[in-house]
C-alpha cells in the first residue's frame, strides 16, 4: 500500500487538541457575531426572486459587467449575472435578482422581465430569453425549513449508526465533529460574503457524509488497537491510530480536493458555490476527524472509566464502615 507518511511515526496529535478546539470555537463565534453585523446573504432559492436564462447571437462578445449594468438600469438591485456554456459557443447567461411577493403577480412581473429584455437589447445587443423562473418568499422559507430538517435527520442517523457500529462513547464525537464542520464552513462562507443557496446546502450535506466517513476509519483503528493493547493508555492508542491512518487520510482528502479544485478551475461561476463550499468542507472535515471527534471520544471514555473506578472504591469503604459498626 502506498504510504506518504510511515505508519510508525508518532506525532502527538491528541496533545494539541485543546488548542485546536479553542481555534474552532473562536471561528464559530466570529461567524455568529458577524450575523447581526453583516447579515446572511440568502440566494433567491431561499429569499425568493427571479432567474432568467438568456443567450445572444453566435460569435458575439458580451461582457458580464455590461450586461449587469443593463439589468441595474431598470431598478434591479445587486443582480447576479453568471455566464455558462463552453468557450466559442453563443454567449449564455443566468440573470438572478431578488424580488418581493408583489413582483410575482401577473402583469407586474411580466413588465419587469420585458423592461430587462428591452434594456439589454438597447445596451448590449439582441438577446433571446430562454426561460424565466420565480421563487416566492413563502417557497424560499419552506426550502430553508426543509434544508434544516434534512440536516437534523442526517445528524440523528449518524448518531444512531456510530452508536450501533461502535459504542455510545464514540457516537457523540462523530456527530459533534460533523456539526463542527457545518458551522465552520458556514462561518467561513458568511465571512467571505457569499450567498447561501441550494448549491451551498447540497455541499453542506455532502460534507456531512464525507466527514463521517473519515472519522469512522479512525474510530475503527482505535477500536482495533484497544483490543490489541489493553494495557496501553487511551491517548497513546488514539495517537497511534491517527498516525497509522494519516497516510490514507491525506491521500483520500488530497484526491477529493484535487477533483473539487478542477471544478473550481473549469466549472465556471455556475458551479462555483458548490465547489468552493466543498473545498472548505474537505479541509475542515479532515481536521475535525483528528482534533474534534477523537478527543471527544477520549473525554467521554475517560469520564466513564473514572466513574467506574470510583464505584468499587466507594463500595469497599462502605463495607469497612459496616464491618466496624458490627
Amino acid at each position: 500500500m502506498l504510504e506518504l507518511i510511515r505508519s510508525d511515526h508518532n506525532y502527538d496529535f491528541i496533545g494539541k487538541w485543546k488548542i485546536c478546539v479553542a481555534g474552532s470555537v473562536a471561528i464559530i463565534l466570529i461567524g455568529v457575531a458577524a450575523i447581526p453585523i453583516r447579515g446572511v446573504r440568502w440566494g433567491i432559492d431561499f429569499a425568493g426572486g427571479t432567474e432568467m436564462q438568456v443567450h445572444f447571437a453566435d460569435g458575439g462578445t458580451v461582457e458580464e459587467g455590461k450586461l449587469r449594468n443593463a439589468v441595474e438600469s431598470v431598478g434591479i438591485v445587486e443582480p447576479s449575472v453568471v455566464r455558462y456554456g463552453e468557450a466559442g459557443s453563443s454567449p449564455a447567461f443566468l440573470i438572478r435578482f431578488k424580488g418581493s411577493a408583489d413582483e410575482a403577480q401577473g402583469a407586474q412581473q411580466n413588465t419587469i422581465i420585458d423592461d430587462i429584455q428591452k434594456a439589454i437589447q438597447a445596451q448590449v445587443g439582441e438577446v433571446h430569453v430562454d426561460r424565466v423562473e420565480f421563487v416566492g418568499p413563502k417557497v424560499g422559507a419552506e426550502l430553508r425549513t426543509g434544508g434544516a430538517k434534512a440536516m437534523a435527520i442526517a445528524l440523528l442517523l449518524i448518531l444512531v449508526y456510530v452508536a450501533m457500529r461502535f459504542s455510545l462513547e464514540y457516537a457523540p464525537g462523530g456527530v459533534i465533529a460533523v456539526i463542527h464542520d457545518v458551522l465552520i464552513t458556514s462561518s467561513v462562507w458568511l465571512l467571505w460574503g457569499q450567498q447561501f443557496d441550494l448549491q451551498v446546502l447540497a455541499a453542506l450535506l455532502a460534507i456531512v457524509g464525507y466527514s463521517i466517513n473519515d472519522t469512522i476509519v479512525i474510530f475503527d483503528r482505535i477500536r482495533e488497537l484497544m483490543g490489541l493493547h489493553t494495557a496501553q493508555d487511551l491517548p497513546s492508542v488514539i495517537n497511534q491510530a491517527v498516525n497509522q491512518t494519516l497516510s490514507r487520510t491525506i491521500l483520500t482528502s488530497g484526491a477529493t480536493l484535487l477533483s473539487v479544485i478542477a471544478l473550481l478551475a473549469l466549472g465556471g461561476k455556475v458551479i462555483f458555490p458548490f465547489a468552493a463550499t466543498m473545498a472548505i468542507g474537505i479541509v475542515v472535515g479532515t481536521f475535525s476527524s483528528v482534533y474534534i471527534a477523537s478527543p471527544i471520544m477520549l473525554v467521554l471514555t475517560n469520564r466513564k472509566s473514572s466513574g467506574a473506578s470510583k464505584t468499587p472504591a466507594k463500595a469497599k469503604k462502605n463495607g469497612k464502615q459496616a464491618k466496624a459498626r458490627a
